[in-house]
């Protein structure tokens, strides 16, 4: 059954299927199947905000079974648990405790995460959860990528970022071989330190000019209908699949030389 509502909405905001798709970024076929909705078909839900945007409507009003933009905005603002303007001021006990309750998820998504690395409590967290099934995933970036050289620009550090790298990788070498725990070097432009346990997330801001220890954390618990802490938790997953792993806390670069 075609999206009636859809349909009506695009015809009163005077704009052609060619003109949205165009301010969307997409293909006319797409928006026609979107407003056609065979097989129940919708946008993803980027291009489900985009398209509200546009025709200036709620999200509930173009598709009814979703939640009203302010019942959106409201589980949001729940699954705030704690704004922190500095990593530097979040209590130590914070990190280890979160990862403490992994049952499922235990994953770290930073470029060096040094510090975490000189910690005996997260290595025996680490081992712990691993050994009782929980798959432990450790994403740092690849010190010879470009986007790391770029974050050290950034960061006033130049090629010291690519050395706390691998200085974290050389203090991680226990941990290599541990079943359960893998290691993955990624090349993205990271916006964000990200650090998950289960249904709870950390979430350590990258600020140009500053160092991740300055930047802002937020301490995200997931709530049903709640759309922050899936917004990040997917963004680990993408990482996770366009990273490569390692198997030795020795690069193959570094081997070669």
């Amino acid at each position: 059954m075609a999206n009636e509502r859809l349909r009506g909405a695009i015809l009163a905001s005077k704009l052609t299927v060619d003109e949205i798709a165009t301010r969307l970024g997409v293909s006319s076929r797409t928006v026609e199947r979107w407003v056609e909705a065979k097989d129940e078909r919708r946008p993803y839900r980027r291009f489900q905000y985009a398209m509200a945007n546009l025709l200036q409507r709620d999200l509930s009003d173009l598709w009814p079974n979703e939640q009203t933009s302010h019942a959106t905005a409201e589980a949001g603002r729940a699954e705030l648990v704690k704004l922190y303007p500095h990593r530097a001021v979040v209590p130590k006990e914070v990190w280890t405790s979160l990862y403490a309750k992994a049952m499922r998820n235990f994953d770290l998504v930073a470029y060096a995460g040094f510090w975490l690395s000189e910690d005996p409590l997260f290595f025996r967290l680490v081992q712990e959860k691993a050994h009782a099934g929980v798959p432990v995933r450790l994403m740092l970036g690849d010190p010879d990528c470009a986007a790391v050289a770029q974050r050290g620009e950034d960061e006033g550090i130049g090629p010291a970022m690519a050395g706390k790298i691998r200085n974290a990788l050389a203090n991680y070498a226990p941990l290599f071989g541990v079943p359960g725990v893998e290691f993955r070097l990624h090349s993205t432009t990271l916006y964000n330190s990200l650090y998950r346990s289960d249904d709870d997330l950390l979430v350590n801001g990258h600020v140009y000019g500053v160092g991740a220890y300055l930047a802002p954390v937020l301490h995200l618990s997931q709530v049903p209908g709640g759309e922050l802490f899936s917004t990040y938790a997917a963004g680990i997953e993408r990482i996770w699949e366009s990273s490569r792993t390692i198997t030795s806390h020795q690069l193959e670069s570094e081997a070669a030389a």
